[in-house]
């Protein structure tokens, strides 16, 4: 599938670094470094700005390898980029660590997985059909 793309950043275009990944990287498109104190939040531009065809998103997930070497992550994991949006791409980031956490220039800041999607439309019942589950959740499968 090909997706259109401007690029106003000061890097070449994602693309996907094995065979068999799922995600493309972002990179922060900014002169300076930003430091992101503990539990603080900020937005990183991408000078990236896309057009879906109708029936895809672009999810923004959090970088695993950031995730655990320093608490970073994405707050509204993950965030959807709807096929309409036409503005730039912006990952909102999160230190969750103790620390603050610098983000440098280029850095690869999360990762953009392309998914498709559909639109379903409410059908009003008065009850639903019976499952093996039911209405079991938040743990009643159990640990095995």
């Amino acid at each position: 599938m090909n997706i259109k793309i401007i690029n106003k950043s000061k890097h070449d275009l994602p693309h996907y670094a094995t065979q068999g990944s799922a995600g493309m990287d972002l990179r922060a498109n900014i002169d300076h470094p930003v430091v992101l104190q503990s539990l603080e939040r900020c937005i990183i531009p991408t000078g990236l700005y896309i057009e879906l065809p109708e029936g895809f998103e672009a999810q923004i997930r959090p970088r695993s390898g950031l995730a655990i070497k320093k608490g970073l992550s994405i707050p509204n994991s993950p965030g959807t980029i709807d096929s309409d949006y036409r503005g730039e791409i912006g990952v909102i980031l999160i230190n969750l660590s103790t620390e603050s956490i610098t983000i440098e220039p280029s850095e690869r800041v999360a990762q953009m997985v392309i998914a498709k999607y559909e639109q379903i439309s409410w059908q009003p019942v008065k009850e639903l059909s019976e499952s093996d589950r039911s209405a079991g959740g938040f743990g009643s499968t159990g640990k095995s």
